[in-house]
């Protein structure tokens, strides 16, 4: 029996639903009550015949109001135990009804927390998950965006048709509706109506995975299904303190570390042949490793040189492969360039098993303005600030978090949990910090706003730092947070309940361009300029500093750091292998780029392979093996890392010996009481019977000389070691006599064994 309930308000809804601008399609569809019975309406557009299937009978259906408004009275509640028959175009296919699972997703306390900007796990509640409700399997979706008019659900079921699968709106602008049916690997959109009915087709921003560029969909993705083999790796990582470990960083960009042919397929595990993923623009015939290929050919590549960790370039997706990835569109999603979420996963957990440790670059300074991204994401600038002077980079072309608004910081905070949480990495690296901590970062006069107390400083984004580093290390105890910081802000790396940022490392960028420009100098020179390699060490105690080279350094027509060096090809050689070493021996932790570690002639290229023929050359050859053989004196010995950040750690023996440009010094550690003497000399001129004091009498082993024929230096050294004189200078009564080869530097140990 069916029957036509045909009032004013049906006439309304039917016209919104038809033109997609219904906001509450629950309060109209699936099962409901009506004086005494139950009116089950389906939402069909275009169909030209529906039947409700329930307890074994078939209920023809009508459309008394709408044509696309299907109806059948019942006389009990169905709640969701039927399904529906469909005819559209001919083609006859059954479906359970969206509208008749009615229960909330996001929860009060949920709701409450994500207001509050406090909900550190809200990925489990928004984006699309593959749910089983009431005995049916689909998915959830779930979107905050509250001043929008409607939203629906664009995806493969309903041929990506707007008008077919309206979400409800919920309590704080939340948008949620279960789509039976849908499964794992599907594509999906939002569809976004502004108030001004204007229409945007959103990817999801919690999306865990997302298509291949160019291409811009979400897909559905299954969370929680990796079965992890690093327990012991995570339980002794977040049982120590991370500062008090030798850190080695080998930077790198996975697009363009190293290519596959194009014509060299890629097989799953199970056999089956994968379609290569296409290089963009890099060079012909090439294509891009896979997470699995990354993994048999990179972490053994990393582990031979010794690093203790990798820092990715930031992997997060994103839709220009020029960008390096550094203006993100898929903020939960490991890019789909290289494979699956769970391939990722895989690399991670084979890296712990190597002893390699897993940092991410994390860019929440900006987004680019991709119109499937979070730009004007609901009609309104929702997640960045309406006024260009704080909400936007024009350098960039990019924008500019609202860190004001508690759902975004939400948002971001949640995003750090979830890649710590769901894909075990060990530390990030925030890129860009001063651009997040000055509003006039980059800004002419009259073009950026000042707080409200006048200022520059842009405090909002100060108390997300704040918070995000709090929220991290209550989390996850034995984690880095690495601060891009170029500036003097203070207190980056301090803790933040006593006012501090939360970062515990921070790049020591003015140490980066004093040694740059130092060694770009011509060696005669450098007797005037001195202070480049000495100052560092006045302030490296005010914050807990990494050294780093980085891809900065390397790109824009700054040339690779072998070219950066004067002289011959001997000298630049040389003056790598000095630069390298006395980064090792000073105090901070270390990061070098890619290509680095074997003497990359020209500029990085993001479209191109390293310039993995050089290792064919000794030179090269040589260059690699003195990294290899610094990260294994690093990790042997603890006076060069456990007092990174302590004063003891460091001690000059001669830091004003600028006419030869020289320098000495010791490293020392207090647990043990270990020691060592560093001697670098940066001119092309050796020195003979050089004296440099020491404290203890007794027998000095060189282990380590740049000079070394291992490394293609001209094998100049002290053979082996020497024994000290009685001889004061530099305040010690003993001294070594020693052969300085030209720009070289040596590692002197104690040996007490050989004591006289």
């Amino acid at each position: 029996m069916t029957t036509s309930f045909a009032l004013d308000w049906m006439v309304q809804d039917s016209q919104k639903l038809a033109e997609c601008r219904h906001e509450s399609p629950f309060s109209v569809l699936g099962p409901q009550p009506h004086e005494g019975k139950w009116i089950v309406r389906i939402w069909m557009p275009e169909a030209s015949q529906v039947e409700l299937l329930i307890n074994g009978s078939t209920t023809a259906m009508t459309t008394p109001n709408h044509p696309w408004i299907f109806e059948a009275v019942l006389d009990q509640d169905p709640g969701s135990k039927y399904q529906v028959r469909i005819n559209r175009g001919g083609l006859e296919h059954k479906q359970h009804d969206p509208w008749a699972f009615r229960e909330e997703w996001m929860g009060e306390m949920d709701r409450h927390l994500f207001a509050e900007g406090n909900h550190h796990h809200i990925w489990q509640r928004m984006g699309a998950h593959l749910i089983e409700l009431q005995g049916v399997e689909g998915v959830m979706f779930c979107l905050w965006a509250p001043h929008a008019r409607s939203v629906s659900v664009l995806c493969d079921l309903n041929s990506w048709d707007g008008r077919h699968h309206p979400m409800q709106k919920r309590q704080g602008g939340l948008w949620e509706l279960f789509i039976p049916g849908i499964e794992e690997g599907s594509l999906y959109k939002y569809e976004i109506r502004a108030q001004n009915g204007h229409c945007y087709q959103k990817a999801d921003p919690y999306g865990f995975q997302h298509e291949v560029r160019p291409a811009t969909s979400s897909l559905v993705a299954k969370l929680d299904r990796y079965q992890w083999q690093d327990e012991h790796w995570m339980r002794q990582r977040d049982s120590r303190n991370a500062l008090d470990q030798p850190i080695s960083v080998y930077e790198l960009h996975l697009g363009s570390w190293m290519h596959a042919a194009a014509d060299e397929p890629y097989i799953e595990a199970d056999g089956t042949h994968r379609r290569p993923v296409p290089a963009a623009d890099m060079k012909p015939g090439a294509r891009l490793l896979t997470y699995p290929e990354l993994t048999d050919q990179l972490i053994p590549y990393v582990k031979d040189r010794g690093f203790t960790h990798i820092e990715l370039m930031p992997i997060s997706e994103h839709p220009f492969d020029g960008s390096w990835g550094y203006q993100v569109t898929g903020w939960y999603a490991p890019t789909s360039r290289y494979g699956t979420p769970d391939e990722f996963r895989s690399f991670v957990d084979h890296c712990h098993a190597e002893g390699i440790g897993v940092i991410l670059d994390w860019v929440p300074g900006h987004f680019p303005k991709d119109s499937h991204g979070l730009a004007f994401f609901d009609g309104t600038h929702l997640y960045e600030h309406s006024d260009p002077r704080i909400g936007e980079h024009k350098e960039w072309g990019t924008l500019i978090f609202n860190y004001s608004r508690n759902e975004v910081r939400n948002f971001l905070v949640a995003n750090l949990v979830y890649w710590f949480e769901q894909f075990h990495i060990d530390g990030i690296r925030v890129d860009a910090v001063a651009s997040m901590l000055y509003r006039d970062y980059l800004r002419p006069d009259g073009e950026w706003l000042a707080n409200e107390e006048g200022g520059r400083e842009n405090t909002e984004a100060v108390l997300f730092m704040q918070q995000a580093n709090h929220v991290l290390f209550q989390h996850f105890p034995g984690a880095l947070s690495i601060a891009e910081e170029s500036t003097t802000w203070p207190m980056v790396t301090q803790p933040t309940d006593i006012g501090g940022l939360g970062f515990n490392l921070k790049w020591n960028m003015g140490w980066m361009h004093d040694m740059l420009d130092y060694f770009e100098l011509d060696p005669w020179f450098r007797q005037f300029h001195q202070n480049n390699i000495t100052f560092s060490i006045w302030y490296t105690y005010t914050e807990n500093f990494m050294l780093a080279l980085s891809h900065d350094e390397v790109v824009h027509g700054k040339s690779h750091l072998l070219h950066k060096m004067p002289g011959d090809d001997w000298q630049k050689y040389a003056n790598v292998r000095a630069l390298l070493a006395y980064m090792w021996t000073h105090p901070g932790k270390k990061t070098i780029f890619m290509g680095m570690e074997f003497g990359q002639r020209s500029e990085w290229n993001v479209w191109g392979d390293l310039q993995w023929e050089l290792l064919q050359h000794e030179p090269h050859k040589g260059l690699q093996k003195l990294i290899d053989d610094l990260n294994i004196l690093y990790k042997a010995e603890p006076s060069l890392w456990r007092d990174d950040f302590d004063q003891y750690g460091f001690q000059w023996i001669d830091c004003n010996d600028n006419r030869h440009s020289v320098i000495s010094f010791m490293r020392r550690e207090s647990s043990c009481g270990s020691w060592l003497v560093v001697i670098a000399n940066f001119t092309p001129q050796s020195h003979s019977q050089y004296r440099v004091g020491v404290p203890v009498k007794g027998y000095y082993e060189e282990i380590l000389n740049t000079d070394s024929a291992r490394y293609g230096g001209r094998n100049l050294g002290n053979m082996g070691g020497k024994t000290t004189d009685e001889y004061n200078i530099h305040g010690y009564e003993q001294s070594l006599d020693l052969c300085l080869p030209a720009l070289s530097v040596q590692v002197f140990r104690h040996d007490p064994k050989q004591n006289l």
